[in-house]
């Protein structure tokens, strides 16, 4: 059974990356996040309107991903601006650019409890190279409220670009999954930070593989056991031309709770021009499950399996494969109480069509 749901979508609109927002899940209320701007034909490799902003929103399924409500994110941002979309904007719209960003990012207390059965987590950035910065989002409500934003610091890195990867070890300690800055001000290294005093600070805990020539970006973690973790990495070669790089998605796994990395495989060897994020969920069989976007044609919706805790991957699984555009991807995806996957991405119909949230209810 495989069924496309439309989460979200309106003609000249543009709805893209639920991956840089997140996805929360409890049974099977689902809670989804997104940003929202306007369509443009010829604005490039992304089709949104520079000139126009960008607003945060978040859609919630009561039914397992069936049917889904739309709200915007009910969270302060700083300046009214939309979060983590500032690549996407003219300088003058960027979040970065406002005068109470620095006033506005707050300086947690300590007092979050990430074991709390209704917590989730969400990450915000400015922008992507050097100079860019992040921070942080809580609820104890299913998403129906936010606390923050609360500031990440450097960690000595030349920017941070935080998108929402974390896992939860107890109340007061939860590591997060970030990228920053390389030493030459571009984009980017992923490394692990974790709090042991429920967010009253932040400590660097390790960095995930060596400085890359071209960029590693967007880590999914998975923990396997109190020790193991495993996580993919979205990554790009090096290349004058990032249209003629080479795009995929590298595994680095950690047998010592995220204090050290080694370089494990390359689960996934082509995700198109541009290429694409990961997100890996661990199923409730034990399975692995991998899932990203291919932006070469067949435009696709694809996932793999591992049933060794991701040292082989089984053949690729097409969850669809009539995108109309290169223009998609950045999935999130959970697992059902019934065992069905639910998948949540952007998509294209067509070239000139609108950017729009879909899902697709799938099993493996």
């Amino acid at each position: 059974m495989v069924e496309h749901v439309t989460v979200y979508r309106q003609e000249g609109k543009y709805a893209g990356w639920p991956a840089n927002y997140g996805i929360w899940s409890w049974d099977d209320e689902i809670v989804v996040g997104f940003t929202l701007g306007y369509h443009q034909s010829d604005a490039g490799f992304h089709t949104r309107d520079r000139s126009r902003p960008f607003v945060t929103m978040q859609a919630r399924s009561l039914d397992g991903g069936k049917t889904w409500s739309v709200q915007n994110m009910p969270c302060q941002t700083p300046g009214d601006r939309g979060l983590s979309a500032d690549e996407h904007v003219q300088k003058s719209l960027e979040i970065g650019q406002s005068s109470e960003l620095n006033q506005g990012l707050n300086i947690c207390n300590g007092d979050i409890n990430f074991a709390h059965s209704d917590f989730a987590l969400m990450c915000a950035r400015t922008g992507l190279a050097g100079g860019a910065v992040s921070w942080f989002y809580t609820s104890i409500d299913r998403c129906h409220t936010w606390a923050g934003p609360y500031r990440l610091p450097m960690f000595g890195f030349r920017g941070i670009a935080a998108r929402t990867d974390y896992l939860v070890t107890n109340q007061e300690t939860c590591s997060l999954f970030l990228t920053a800055a390389k030493s030459d001000d571009k984009e980017g290294r992923v490394f692990c930070a974790r709090t042991s005093d429920g967010g009253k600070s932040f400590h660097l805990l390790s960095e995930i593989g060596e400085e890359p020539a071209g960029f590693e970006i967007m880590p999914a973690s998975i923990r396997l056991s109190e020790s193991r973790i495993l996580v993919a990495v979205r990554t790009r070669e090096e290349n004058e031309n990032w249209e003629e790089a080479r795009n995929y998605i590298d595994l680095y796994v950690s047998e010592d709770d995220g204090h050290s990395w080694q370089y494990l495989d390359r689960p996934v060897q082509d995700t198109g021009v541009g290429g694409n994020p990961p997100t890996m969920t661990k199923l409730r069989d034990g399975r692995l499950c991998i899932t990203y976007g291919y932006r070469d044609t067949p435009y696709s919706m694809l996932a793999k399996i591992s049933d060794d805790n991701g040292i082989t991957w089984g053949t690729e699984i097409v969850i669809r494969d009539d995108g109309g555009s290169h223009d998609i991807g950045y999935p999130r995806t959970i697992q059902r109480t019934d065992g069905s996957i639910v998948t949540v991405y952007y998509f294209a119909d067509e070239p000139d069509g609108p950017r729009y949230i879909a899902s697709t209810i799938w099993r493996a």
